[in-house]
């Protein structure tokens, strides 16, 4: 069984909700880990949930990826341990150069909070491993810097080595203009680094993962994780 260590910055407001699915709706160990605290007590995958860290001044998660803690979730990523950082944890991985590209203002310039539908890019990451590439997911979004950017070499890099996760599509699973809510270049939703064990996405697969928010397709998500992961 993994051990799950899930961070809480100043901001965050994802957190609880992210330990309540991996504890709760999957039977997970879960750790809450402070971002003062240098020790990740053990866990085998940290995540680092969304919310809005330190207020989002300056660029969002520019400070939080300075905290203490981030010095041992690098360490970790760097021997090949697991972390996923959603929303908000995505914009602090692209700051911590842990996943490439950066994520602007989308270009409504508006926050946006609803469901969308992103589709997996490939089977070859352990968080798409066990997802359907020609299913639409009804995932939901809440950000406003959620505008996924990347120059063309990296752009030609990610995509030669298989690093994006998602795309956004609409309801039947084609990747249109019309269903990319926020401008990201490609549809990108979600990337993966080079070495393929450090996930960030934008929408919130933990609001999409108990049938009592009448929606489990982010569950798929975590069965991936659960059912690949070796420790």
């Amino acid at each position: 069984m993994l051990k799950f260590g899930v961070v809480t910055f100043p901001g965050s407001n994802c957190d609880e909700d992210m330990i309540y699915v991996l504890g709760t709706v999957l039977g997970q160990k879960v750790e809450s880990l402070w971002h003062k605290d240098r020790d990740l007590k053990g866990c085998d995958f940290i995540v680092l949930p969304g919310g809005f860290s330190y207020g989002d001044y300056l660029r969002s998660g520019a400070i939080a990826r300075f905290s203490p803690i981030m010095e041992e979730v690098v360490k970790h990523a760097n021997k090949g341990g697991y972390v996923m950082g959603i929303c908000n944890g995505f914009q602090i991985l692209c700051e911590a150069g842990l996943v490439p590209g950066a994520l602007l203002h989308n270009n409504t310039q508006k926050f946006i909070c609803k469901n969308v539908h992103i589709k997996a890019d490939n089977n070859n990451t352990l968080i798409t491993s066990a997802v359907d590439t020609n299913k639409a997911l009804k995932i939901p979004i809440a950000h406003g810097e959620g505008r996924y950017y990347a120059d063309e070499a990296t752009l030609k890099s990610i995509q030669d080595n298989g690093q994006v996760l998602f795309r956004y599509c609409d309801q039947n699973g084609n990747i249109t203009e019309d269903s990319n809510p926020n401008g990201s270049i490609l549809n990108i939703a979600g990337v993966t680094n080079a070495g393929k064990n450090v996930f960030g996405m934008m929408p919130h697969p933990e609001r999409a993962a108990d049938e009592h928010l009448n929606n489990t397709d982010g569950k798929f998500l975590f069965d991936s994780i659960l059912s690949l992961a070796r420790v």
